[in-house]
């Protein structure tokens, strides 16, 4: 049987238009490129700010606010805005209009362990690795060059920024947002909707809702329960 007979095109919007929007769709090309089994007809974009709508980016329109998938309702989409409580607000904006076509992408230079759990609207960049026995939940975005190795528990909303590494047995809290070159040892546990500074090596297992920095790690300031909403 032939590659067209077996490629599957969806339509795609992306939502956002900033810097990490517009890798998205590099990525999305990258994965047309590739052949693979799904390929994506990119509708457009979807922001906010009005003043964008009509115009272009990357020669693709701005379609208009999230709004337009109502009309468009067998769009997928992917959300292009690498903040966990801001990308939570716009999944959870989606999910009340009724739509739920979120797109899960793997650019094709990705190292993928067979023995994996990726969830739903999950994005995964160029020259990622990662080995065996994980799980990555629903909307985690794992940027360039991030590593993430056995029987690490990714929850939902998690960021990963370029370069990261994650030792093995390692649980990441929802919405946690990992910086630049941070490291995190072996076995331990990062609390929800922490915020882990570039370049910190977490030696030790992080609280919940606070933000720390440095090698090792330390928390440097607490949030109170509920400050990502």
């Amino acid at each position: 049987m032939s590659q067209e007979s077996t490629t599957q095109s969806r339509r795609l919007a992306i939502i956002g238009t900033g810097g990490l929007a517009r890798e998205l769709h590099e990525l999305v090309e990258d994965i047309n490129a590739a052949g693979t089994t799904t390929t994506w007809e990119i509708a457009g974009w979807l922001d906010g700010n009005a003043a964008t709508h009509g115009t272009t980016v990357h020669d693709l329109p701005v379609l208009g606010d999230v709004d337009w998938l109502q009309a468009n309702p067998d769009v997928y989409v992917t959300v292009g805005i690498g903040a966990p409580p801001t990308r939570r607000r716009v999944v959870e904006r989606l999910r009340g209009l009724g739509h739920t076509r979120f797109a899960t992408l793997i650019h094709p230079t990705a190292v993928i362990g067979r023995r994996v759990e990726i969830g739903e609207g999950t994005v995964i960049c160029a020259n990622v690795t990662t080995t065996t026995d994980y799980r990555i939940g629903q909307h985690v975005l794992i940027n360039i060059m991030a590593t993430v190795a056995h029987d690490d528990d990714l929850h939902d909303f998690v960021t990963i920024a370029p370069s990261a590494v994650i030792s093995g047995n390692v649980t990441i809290g929802e919405g946690t947002d990992l910086g630049t070159n941070a490291a995190v040892n072996q076995g331990v546990e990062i609390g929800a909707w922490t915020i882990v500074g570039s370049g910190a090596v977490v030696t030790k297992s992080l609280p919940a809702n606070c933000t720390a920095v440095g090698a090792p790690a330390k928390p440097i300031k607490e949030r109170p329960e509920g400050w990502h909403l």
